[in-house]
């Protein structure tokens, strides 16, 4: 999915709105307008609008990974051969593709990219490092961390008053 980088600007109620559905998605209209103090007509105008300009980008339930079988969690390092722009952009579609990677980032200094992984255990780790990073003759290196204790995890993004543009 492509990110815009416009800011959208938002008023006072466009952040409770979004601060209360970063909580829990999961309210009905009418307890979020509520929550935020607001007309049910008015919320949902608002949020339908906060829909249209893309910053909410999708509701979903985020899962315990442990009790559904995904319980060992990969932080990966990837250093490729050639860094020109089709090489990056064809890893980022390979990574789009597996189902194992949750996440993948671009990274500057260090590594090309950090991706992380949600697998169930070792064996699976294994089978998909060897098909995604050293089966691709553009990889030079792979460096993966595993998470043994998770002292934070929040899908919450801070909303920011819009900041001024610079010519």
């Amino acid at each position: 999915m492509e990110y815009s980088s416009e800011i959208v600007d938002l008023d006072e109620l466009d952040r409770r709105i979004l601060q209360q559905l970063q909580t829990d998605s999961s309210v009905t209209n009418h307890e979020l307008a509520r929550r935020v103090h607001a007309s049910a007509p008015t919320c949902l105008r608002r949020v339908r609008r906060l829909i249209d300009e893309g910053v909410i980008q999708k509701q979903v339930a985020i899962l315990n990974p442990a009790t559904v079988g995904s319980g060992l969690t990969a932080i990966i390092e990837i250093t490729l051969d050639v860094q020109a722009a089709e090489a990056l952009d064809a890893f980022e579609a390979r990574m789009r593709e597996e189902p194992e990677v949750l996440q993948c980032y671009r990274v500057s200094p260090g590594p090309d990219f950090i991706v992380v992984a949600q697998l169930p255990d070792m064996p699976a780790y294994h089978d998909m490092a060897h098909r995604v990073f050293t089966s691709q003759s553009n990889v030079r290196n792979v460096r993966s961390f595993f998470s043994i204790h998770r002292a934070k995890f929040d899908t919450r993004t801070i909303v920011r008053n819009a900041m001024p543009r610079h010519p």
